[in-house]
């Protein structure tokens, strides 16, 4: 697995010792504001496998994210398979990070490098993000990376519940745009 550095970041393997504060910000609800029910203790602790176990089989995925100068961890960014229920395919953009890591310009920092890995080592030749049409946060990191909204590609997430979190916009970004 292939450990990403950036000026302030590690993009790493998950470790024991980041099962804590995922949890902690798995039963946030700022930071789950746009994800959807709180995660317990067990779940969280099973997505973390799940990671691992995706990574270990692709060799891309969700790599734990920590602060170089501290080593604190403050959340996940990486690459995923669009969900088999969406409707259309690729190779998905994300990022999760902890409260007090929000208006640092971390999420765009390791984006930007999970961008660089997946069309230069990975060679993909478009990766796409989605979220709610609620999280302006998020899509202004999106902008920030060089990706496109794709209006038309806007869509009803068939796994969310009726109510803010259902509508969801389409970002993406194609290997040939890249400045």
């Amino acid at each position: 697995m292939a450990e990403l550095r950036t000026d302030r970041l590690t993009l790493r393997r998950w470790r024991d010792s980041d099962l804590e504060p995922w949890a902690v910000m798995n039963a946030d609800p700022e930071v789950r504001e746009h994800l959807g029910d709180l995660l317990t203790r067990e779940q969280s602790d099973a997505s973390v496998a799940r990671f691992q176990a995706e990574f270990d089989q692709r060799g891309y995925g969700w790599w734990a994210v920590e602060v170089r100068a501290t080593g604190e961890f403050i959340g996940f960014a990486g690459l995923d398979q669009v969900d088999d229920d969406m409707p259309f395919t690729g190779v998905e953009i994300g990022w999760r990070l902890a409260r007090s890591a929000w208006g640092r310009g971390y999420a765009t920092e390791a984006a930007l490098t999970v961008v660089a890995y997946g069309f230069d080592t990975l060679e993909l030749p478009e990766i796409l993000s989605v979220t709610t049409a609620t999280n302006l946060r998020s899509q202004a990191v999106m902008r920030r990376i060089g990706m496109t909204r794709v209006p038309d590609g806007d869509f009803d997430d068939p796994t969310a519940p009726e109510g803010p979190l259902r509508p969801n916009v389409l970002y993406r970004i194609a290997r040939s745009a890249r400045s």
